[in-house]
């Protein structure tokens, strides 16, 4: 008997400890991954701001009708088809029984509510600029007509922020959706502590199926070190934005993957050009021709990074190389004379906290220092930069542009357009009315070769008028631990995180 009960005891033991082992295991399996990136969100509502750290918390909760392939050929998001009616009409055909977070079914009806919306939005107005008419045809069938052709529709459909509401929550929820968003993307919203962190959970009806992670968490880490201690110590398994300082450290450390990709964006020094003295083309050029890209790229990017010409650089359709300045300082001085400023002027610079921005405008003031422009600093708070840029608060200020739709109807129109004064993009508050006819004939133009004349002309106008000066083309570097599997860096500078697991 003593016996039996021993066995039995020993059989209840193994028991034990093989279900302490499996609730450890179970414990121990990670389902949370913490992303860094060095900016807060400014909003989630999609059509309120066109930020890239607010895009890329965004694009987990909402989808597109369309997405670029990696070729920038637009492929079926929410919309599982299309064809063209004729030149100016397209019927679209909405995927069935995909679900927003709250558990309604999308229909044509949230679409037409939402092209509407976008197109309404002083943000994103010039993005779909052309849209005559969304029409519902039936719940899963939608026609959009535009005055005329369009020849970058598709492309500037699949945008990144231009996605699918629910018209019910946003006529319930109002302006509240930019702190609480909902969509049909693979992630819902749960929190956000501001300048801290958002939140989100992966939703398990997404129509493409349930993300393999759990948790997303985006933190705020403006400081470029603190985000790749963050990395070694294993807080953080994704830091968006490498700094270059930490590049070589982070390639040769065995725990982590280093991603780098050419981006199709332009890192920019911008002029307000309703501002005195920017307003006079002469100082703009004397400035462009005291700057030298090198020093910037070789210290700043660790050379991570090409030298700029144009407003729209390789990696996006019907880019050429305009005639490129070359620093030469006499020049500069010249052109500051012959502009009423021998002696030059004082001048501020504002930079967002980015630290790469922030280094950027240290050699900058050095380089114009040079030439007798004595330049102040002035930091702010990303959110703050963008609504002071927006309203042409600024002199000369630090920015960048992506082209998401990898088409120059977007990458040039929108930085230069006098229809996007603000914070639609063209924060230097520049107007050329030759350029805004020939930007309009682009949009519209179906035969590649004109539209390839267009681009070119419009570009070398940018050139001679100089709203800003080009800097440089960046390479972007994303860092992971080395357990996390099947995130793609692409050339949009954003970055889907619905196919990205995590190896336990």
């Amino acid at each position: 008997m003593k016996k039996k009960i021993l066995f039995l005891l020993m059989i209840f033991s193994a028991f034990f400890i093989i279900s302490c082992n499996k609730e450890a295991e179970k414990k121990e399996t990670k389902d949370t991954i913490v992303i860094a990136q060095g900016a807060d969100a400014k909003s989630l509502d999609p059509h309120a701001s066109n930020d890239s750290p607010s895009t890329k918390i965004r694009m987990q909760i909402f989808d597109p009708l369309l997405k670029l392939d990696a070729d920038a050929n637009p492929q079926p998001c929410l919309a599982e088809s299309w064809e063209r009616e004729d030149e100016t009409s397209i019927i679209f055909h909405i995927r069935k029984g995909v679900k927003f977070h709250n558990g309604d079914e999308m229909k044509a009806s949230d679409v037409k509510f939402s092209i509407d919306r976008a197109l309404a939005s002083p943000e994103f107005h010039e993005v779909l600029g052309g849209i005559t008419k969304v029409e519902v045809l039936d719940d899963y069938t939608i026609k959009l007509t535009t005055e005329k052709p369009m020849a970058a529709i598709l492309n500037n459909l699949s945008h990144d922020c231009i996605v699918v509401l629910s018209e019910k929550y946003v006529k319930e929820n109002g302006d509240k959706i930019g702190q609480k968003p909902m969509g049909t993307g693979p992630y819902k919203f749960v929190s956000w502590e501001s300048g801290d962190k958002v939140v989100l959970e992966a939703f398990p009806d997404y129509w493409r199926g349930e993300a393999p992670v759990k948790n997303v968490i985006f933190r705020n880490v403006v400081e470029e070190t603190n985000r790749t201690i963050g990395l070694e110590t294993g807080e953080i398994d994704i830091i968006y934005d490498v700094g270059s300082m930490d590049k070589n450290k982070i390639k040769e450390d065995g725990r982590f993957n280093l991603i780098e990709a050419p981006q199709a964006r332009v890192e920019y020094l911008g002029f307000n050009v309703k501002k005195k003295p920017y307003d006079n083309p002469k100082v703009r050029e004397a400035i462009s021709y005291a700057l030298d890209q090198k020093p910037i790229i070789d210290t700043v990017y660790l050379g991570a990074a090409e030298p700029a010409t144009s407003i729209i650089g390789p990696k996006i359709l019907y880019s050429v190389e305009v005639e490129k300045f070359t620093q030469d300082l006499e020049k500069a001085k010249e052109l500051l004379k012959e502009a009423g400023y021998p002696d030059g002027f004082k001048a501020k610079l504002w930079t967002s906290d980015n630290p790469a921005r922030r280094d950027m405008a240290v050699i900058i003031q050095d380089q114009l220092k040079q030439i007798g422009i004595d330049v102040t600093i002035e930091t702010l708070e990303w959110g703050a930069y963008l609504d002071g840029t927006g309203r042409g608060d600024q002199e000369m200020y630090l920015l960048g542009w992506t082209t998401v739709t990898r088409d120059p109807d977007y990458g040039i129109a929108e930085l230069t357009s006098t229809e996007t004064q603000g914070n639609a993009g063209n924060r230097s508050f520049y107007s050329n009315p030759k350029l805004d006819k020939l930007l309009k004939a682009g949009k519209i133009e179906m035969d590649p070769e004109k539209r390839r004349a267009i681009y070119k002309e419009a570009q070398e106008i940018i050139r001679k008028d100089i709203p800003m000066y080009m800097i440089l083309y960046p390479t972007q570097a994303v860092a992971t631990q080395k357990n996390i599997k099947g995130f793609k860096l692409g050339t949009m500078n954003s970055y889907e995180i619905y196919e990205v697991s995590i190896e336990n």
